[in-house]
This record gives C-alpha cells, structure tokens and sequence, in this order.
C-alpha cells in the first residue's frame, strides 16, 4: 500500500494502479473516456487531468493525465484544483465541438457517459457557431447501429474490438482532422463480440440496433438480475422490459464469470421471448383454445395421470426447480434426462471427475489469469465463446508479464506501452480440436485430429508429465508436440486445461483429467473446465439420471405409460427415428414449453411454460456454480407459469394433497437438497424471496421511471395496482431501498452522476475488482486437496481411415447452433447454410467440388447438402453444422455412406 494526498487529505492506496484507478476507487468522481478498467491506459481523451505537486512545498504543481500517473508512496495531487477544473471543462468543449448535440433523439440518452461527463465537467453551453465536421454511417450488420458523426475518438472501439477481442474488421482510418472509426466499407461486422461495442463507446456512435426497433430509454425500463440461457457458461446478464417485452440484454459484471463481456448470441439471442411463436394458451388436443380453462385442463390432466405409469423428461435448459419439481412428480425412478446415451455417458464422466474434488474447476477469471492453457477437443469459440475471449486474456496477459518481467519501469495498466514492448510475442496456449478455429492464430501449439487421436495425444501428455502412466506410440511430429506440451505445462503456475462434450468423445474427458492430476504439485494451482453443451446440462447431470434412450426402451415394454415432457424438443436430442418411436409408443404426452416446436406438436396437452424473463430459477454452470435467474415482468396471460409451478399443480393434483402455504424457488431448492445430496447448499445461491433490506424489497424501476399512469393512460387515467412478486425480494415499482443490494440482487447499475454502464465503477471494491461484498454462486463441487487421484488407464485405439465411410461430428456455430437464440432475428440473419464440410483431399480422391451436392446416409436418415472443402479437417471425417433451423439431429460420431451427387 502506498499512502497518497489528494487535495489535502490522506488515502493508503493499492500499489500498481493508476492515480485514475485510485480517484474512482476512493469514491472521488473524475471524469474520463478512454480509459476502462479491461483496456488500461493510453492517455488518449485528456480529459482526467488533475494538477500534480512535487512535495508539500510546491504550490504550482504541473497538469497531469491521472489515467497515466503511476500510484507511488508520498504523491500528492489536486482533483478540485481550479486550473484542472478549467482544463477539463475545455477538452469536453473540444469535444463536443463537432458532436451534434443530439441527445433527444440518440439511442443512448439517458444512459450515456458522455452526458454524465459533460455534466460533471460543468459545460453546459455551447459556444461554437460553426459548421461541424460530419461522416457517412455505415451498415456493420443486424446487431450494432452506426452513428459516426457522434464520435470524440476516444479510440475505446477499436482498442477494445481490435486489441481485446481480436477482431480484423474494424479499424481507425484518419485524414487530416478527419478520424473515422469503423469498416473499410460496409459490411457485418464478424466477431462475435461485436455486440459489446454499445458497452464499449462512451457515447452513441455504436448502440444495440435490436434495441432501436423497439426502443425505451434507460430509466424507463424495468429490470432484473438473470443469467445467459445460451450455454454452459453462465454469463450474468441485466434483462430490460417495457410493455410486457423484453427489450434488451446488457452485461452484469461478475469478477469470476463474465467480467465486463458478454458474445453476441448471449446479448442479442434473447428475443425468443417475444416470438410469435409462443405458446400463451393451454392446449388439449382436438378441444378449442377457447374451450380450456384451468378447471377443464387440470380435469383432462387428472384422466392422464390415472391409471397411468408417469415418466417424466427432463431439459438441459430447463431450471434446477423444474427439473427437481418434475423427478418428484412421476418419482427418482421414472425420470428420465432427455439426453442421448452418448451424451448422458460423458456428462456423466464429466460429474463423477468433478465430484472427487481431486481438481478445481476453472471459472472463466481463473482462466484469464492462467499462465499455460492446453485446450483438448473442444471448438470453445463457438460452444463457449466468452471463454474463448478469456483464453485469448491468458495469452495476452502471459506475454505482458513475461515482457515486463525484465522491464520493471512499465506499469501493467499502460496499455500502449505493454503491447509496443510485447509486440508478437503470446503466452502458451495449444489449441487441439478437429478443424481450424479463430483462436488457432494466437496458439503457440496447433493439432487437427480425429478424437480418438486428440484423446492419444492427452494421454501421451500425461505420460510425459508422469512417467508412470501408460506410454501412448505416437509418430515424431505428435511426439514433438507433446513434448513441447508438457514442458509449458510443468512450468507453469496456473495451468488451465479445458475440454467439453462437442466431440461426443469419452476418452477426451479422462485424458483431460489426468493431465490435470499429473500437472499437479504443491506450489501449482492447476484447474481443469469441461464446456457443457446447454445452459443447464451440468445441473441436469448431476442429477445422475437414465438417458432418453432408456426411457425409449421402457416405453416400447410398457402399456398406459404417460410421458411429461419438460421445456424439451426431443427432436434436437435425439434422431427422428428415435423420438418417433418414443412418442408412438406412449399412450398419452403432456408436454411443457414455452415455444412451439416438433415436440410440442405430439403433445396431448400443452402447458405454456413461462421463459427466464418471466419466471424465477437456478442454473448450474460447467464449473459446477449456481445462479439464479429472477423475472424481469409477469406474463401478459395468467396462463403463463413457470414450468415448475406447473408440475406443483399436478403433484398437488395426483396426490390429492395440498402444499401448506405457497412454495417459494428456494423451497423447491431445499426440497433438491433432500431429494439429491450432491445439491448441498444450492438453495443459499441467492437471497430468499423475503430478504429486505431495511424492512424494504428492491425496486426492479430506477427512481426516474416515468411512472404506471403515463404508461397505461391509453387504458385508464387511474394508477392501477402494482403486481405482486411473492418469488423475490424484488417490488415492479420503483418504489423500494435505493442503496446497494447483494450482488446477485443488483437489478441496475446506477450511481448519481453515473446514469451510463460505467456506474458499475461504483458498485466495485476498486475498478476492475470484485463487487462490493460479491456473492459469485455456489459452488457444488468442493475442492478436496487431500482426495487421492485415480488415474485413467484406459487408451483408445487410432483413428483409423475407411475407404468408403466418414465418421460424422457436429460443426458448430457461434450463431445458429443455439435453439433458443434462433428464434432471434438478426442471428437468423447470420446463421450459416447447412453443408458438409470434407477434407480437401478427400474431396479430390473422389472426384468432389465445391459445387457438388452429396448425399449423406446415417442409418434411415438421409440429407441432401452442397459440400465444402475444409483444409484443416483431417481425412475420414466430415462435419454437418449442428442445430440449425431445420436439420434433423444424426447419429453423431458414427460412420456413414456418402453418395456423390449433382453439381
């Protein structure tokens, strides 16, 4: 700690920071633009400065940038000096010389930085009586809104989208006094994480273009803490509602999860929730809509269960609530996961590896702060795109500390300087997976193989880093790349090794984890993440129940068997072929969604399931951590419930027995907690539904909502009542305590004088730290560093090469692959065509262009697809992509017949 005098008064201060860090740390309100606590320091805006003294005795002091000022013990400065004062009111002048002071109309009033520092800067009067300098906007796609003549060149987009998150497509193109931030020409934008450019730009040149069709400004938005529904990741998300829709999704930061970040299918993926392809009314087969009521539905419903053998099928995607309501429903030995053998296989690994406590997991901070990462089997750029951002973090964060080691005048935070001194050089990070990927060029260690041979070359990792495990035959070229390897992996401290379920490969799970437990000595903090492929698979996994397939079976030997389907399109799952029979075998199928798809329409009844914006739950992330999720508004229909009110309804129904008193999330959490002890402690993962703080709930409305009057005036001048929430600490008004709640609890940053996403400075124990008492979830998996390792011994054989069959993989994609963000306009928009991708010679040998159409054989299934070379993929296998709109799921890792067919 360094002790440090800012006007007159003393303050001990973290040594390593910037003098800006350490204002906004102790609450001292600064302004500032370019400057973010992911980017660092380039002193670019100057508009921090603050007068700087050598000593007591000075009484001039010099301007200084505080943002490139380092923390150093004894250094005294002057925040409220009135030469700084006056210097920042004129940058913001400058700046403001050209922007079109168009605030009324701009997508980002009212939650704009750039107001917020005017404002704080005292400026409020234009002087300037010229023409101002103005560009052409450009197309950048679906997602983000181009609006250049807004800019001050704070140059945070293109620190951010260039140098943070490895984009190509979008630079800074300068001209005299002419500087343009965007595209060469226009065009959509390809990273996919474009979308954090609204986040990024301080004022509204980039705004959410989803946003703008159905546009609301900020403190007229109502808003609640949720969690990102589009992969295992778990990623905290604000959700934002206006009318009864679901308008926008903006990050939440989590120091241990996503940080500041979110990728594009989680931020934009959300508009599912107000497609016309909802499901809003019960339904009963050959009965009106107009005919069903709750009387009538839960009369039909009783004849179902009557007489009836329940099973119930439980979702990836559906709540720890709802998957726990439905096992008690049809009972522990009826419940059934609504995931495929193969799959239910390896997350069943993947828990029991976890559950020995023998490695920490890897939360996405943890990855970022690694100084080796090996990556076995996974394509983590489309099936976990934050964390491929993380890793990307690791490699960066690794070469600035190795560069730095012998340049102790460099402080970390200045950004320009740590990449001019770093140049080219990257952390370790070897990227081992089927086909090429993004991150490929940023690997130190590069291997396209078949899984069984992604799986031999873990297993030889691990032999080399413990000579006591089988020896894998490997040939030199795999062999050097071993090596190289498992020389990183000894050395580093931190060592990260990620693997996932993308390859339907078995085998990848375990030499995962042995090169973890090999890496493992007293003074190394290794951590081993397994990417899920949905955003409650790990919950749905430890619930350690039969596959979709065993209920299959059992449904093809049983008569009077009753199907209860939850929040699941089986047909996503499974093949055709195979939830085909499962259905015509049943007798009867209630079936629980919140969207209409192939499932929903074998359905005997059809419950509307209330969506994450509509409804409370808990997910369990990879690592093991869960989170809820908390209504942003209520359901236009009463119709509407959360799946696991639902199935409450019909246990009270069969057994005849009514629940003393409502049942809260949390009682259904502790009702899992007996039901199944590996959920110990889940229903602590938020605060309970009547937490107050000072005997008051928290508003979901910021202080400036514009009030139910004005809103409903249309309908009536009088206010009406405000709904009731009895499933959270939560109020639908504004009205409620104003201070800050518990993290999972912060339904909006907003701080006075802070309207913009930056508020978030406020909330923090230090910018860039952690939340202010951070409650990041619960873990449910303990770390045990006394467990003793048992290693797998097991190798599979090469992958061998069929003269006349391929082994088929899923190709995934950040955009389209998804099922829920599909439903999303601008994803639909970006979403691939189906092809099969090939390698380029085998593509050769039999006589395959890019222009022919192949047809490809899988069992009963057929599909006609325009193949496509991929130079990467090694020979013998092909990939289709996964989940999008219209594919029907195949047998995956198995061999199939391709037939040559037209041009």
């Amino acid at each position: 700690m360094s002790t440090i005098v800012i006007d007159n008064k003393s303050y001990e201060v973290k040594q390593g920071k910037n003098l800006l860090e350490a204002c906004l740390g102790l609450g001292i309100d600064l302004p500032y633009f370019c400057w973010h606590p992911a980017l660092g320091s380039v002193g670019a805006c100057r508009q921090c400065a603050v007068k700087v003294y050598k000593d007591e005795h000075d009484t001039h002091g010099k301007l200084m940038m505080s943002c490139m000022e380092n923390i150093k013990d004894g250094l005294r400065v002057s925040v409220a000096d009135k030469a700084a004062q006056a210097f920042r009111s004129q940058v913001i002048e400058w700046l403001m010389t050209n922007h079109p002071h168009d605030c009324p109309v701009c997508d980002e009033g009212g939650s704009c930085h750039l107001q917020d520092m005017t404002v704080m800067t005292g400026h409020d009067y234009r002087r300037y009586h010229f023409k101002k300098r103005t560009y052409n906007n450009q197309y950048l796609g679906p997602f983000i809104h181009h609006e250049m003549n807004r800019c001050i060149q704070c140059y945070r987009c293109v620190r951010y989208y260039h140098d943070y998150a490895g984009g190509k497509d979008l630079n800074v193109f300068a001209a005299h006094n002419h500087v343009y931030f965007g595209r060469e020409q226009d065009g959509v934008l390809q990273s996919p994480f474009s979308g954090n450019l609204a986040e990024i730009c301080p004022t509204g040149v980039f705004t959410d273009k989803t946003l703008r069709e159905h546009y609301t400004r900020k403190w007229d938005l109502t808003t609640a803490p949720s969690v990102c529904q589009h992969c295992s990741l778990g990623c905290n998300t604000i959700a934002g509602e206006r009318y009864g829709q679901l308008r926008c999704i903006t990050n939440r930061f989590n120091s241990q999860v996503n940080g500041y970040f979110l990728c594009d299918r989680g931020r934009f993926g959300y508009e599912f929730v107000n497609s016309e392809n909802r499901i809003t009314q019960p339904l009963i087969r050959n009965q009106a809509v107009e005919a069903v009521d709750e009387t009538t539905l839960m009369g039909h419903m009783r004849k179902l269960m009557t007489d009836h053998t329940l099973i119930g099928i439980g979702s990836p995607r559906a709540s720890i609530e709802s998957n726990v309501a439905l096992m008690q429903l049809v009972g522990k030995e009826n419940f059934y996961q609504g995931v495929s053998d193969n799959v239910r296989f390896i997350e069943k690994r993947i828990v029991e590896v976890l559950q020995t406590g023998v490695v920490k997991t890897a939360s996405l901070q943890d990855i970022q702060q690694a100084d080796a990462i090996l990556i076995l089997g996974e394509d983590i750029w489309n099936t976990a795109p934050v964390m491929a951002l993380a890793v990307r973090q690791s490699v960066l964060k690794t070469a600035a500390h190795h560069a730095l080691k012998h340049n102790t005048g460099i402080p970390t935070w200045h950004d320009a300087a740590v990449q001019e001194l770093v140049q080219e050089e990257k952390g370790f990070l070897a990227n081992c997976t089927i086909t090429a990927s993004p991150i490929d060029e940023i690997s130190s260690c590069i291997a396209h193989n078949a899984p069984d041979d992604l799986a031999r070359l873990g297993f030889a990792v691990a032999h080399q880093l413990n000579g006591s495990l089988p020896r894998v035959l490997v040939d030199e070229d795999t062999l050097a790349e071993v090596i190289d390897i498992a020389v990183f992996l000894q050395q580093a401290k931190r060592p990260v090794i990620i693997s996932g379920t993308s390859c339907y490969n078995e085998a990848l799970i375990r030499a995962a984890y042995d090169i973890a437990v090999a890496c493992k000595t007293p003074d190394k903090e290794v951590r081993l993440a397994y990417v899920m492929p949905e955003c409650n698979s790990m919950g749905l996994a430890m619930m350690q129940a039969p596959s979709f397939e065993t209920a299959v079976l059992r449904a093809t030997r049983e008569k009077n068997i009753t199907a209860i389907i939850l929040e699941n399109d089986l047909y996503r799952n499974a093949p055709a072929m195979v939830a085909d029979l499962f259905f015509n075998s049943v007798q009867h199928c209630i079936v629980l969604d919140s969207l209409n798809n192939l499932t929903t329409q074998q359905a005997d009844i059809l419950m509307p399931a209330a969506t994450f914006a509509e409804g409370d739950g808990t997910l369990v992330n990879y690592e093991g951590r869960a989170q809820r999720f908390f209504r942003v508004f209520m359901p236009g229909q009463a119709t509407i419930q959360e799946s696991w009110k639902w199935l409450l309804k019909l246990q009270a129904l069969r057994t005849g027995v009514l629940n003393e008193g409502e049942l809260h999330p949390e009682d259904v959490l502790k009702q899992a907690e007996q039901l199944l002890p590996q959920f110990a402690g889940i229903s602590a993962s938020a605060p309970h539904h009547d937490f107050r703080i000072n005997g008051q709930a928290l508003p979901r409305e910021p202080h400036r909502y514009s009030g139910r009057t004005a809103m409903l005036s249309n309908l009536a001048v009088s206010e009406p009542k405000p709904k009731q929430d009895n499933d959270s600490p939560f109020t639908f008004t504004m009205e409620g305590y104003s201070g800050m709640p518990p993290s999972p609890l912060i339904p909006f940053f907003w701080s006075p004088g802070w309207n913009s996403i930056q508020a978030v400075n406020k909330y923090q124990q230090e910018p860039g730290g952690s939340l202010k008492n951070e409650q990041a979830g619960i873990h449910l998996f303990k770390y045990n560093p006394h467990a003793v390792p048992v290693y797998f011994k097991d190798i599979p054989e090469a992958f061998m090469i069929r003269n006349d069959r391929w082994l088929l993989f899923p190709q995934y994609h950040v955009l389209g692959s998804e099922e829920l963000s599909a439903y999303s306009k601008g994803v639909r928009e970006l979403s691939p065509e189906t092809y099969v991708a090939m390698s380029a010679s085998d593509m050769a040998r039999h006589g395959l262009t890019n222009e022919h159409v192949v047809t490809i054989k899988v069992f009963e299934q057929n599909w006609d697809l325009p193949v496509k070379a991929d130079s990467s993929l090694p020979n013998g296998l092909v990939l289709i992509p996964a989940g999008l709109h219209g594919m029907a799921v195949p047998n995956w890792n198995a061999y199939v017949i391709i037939m040559k067919g037209n041009r």
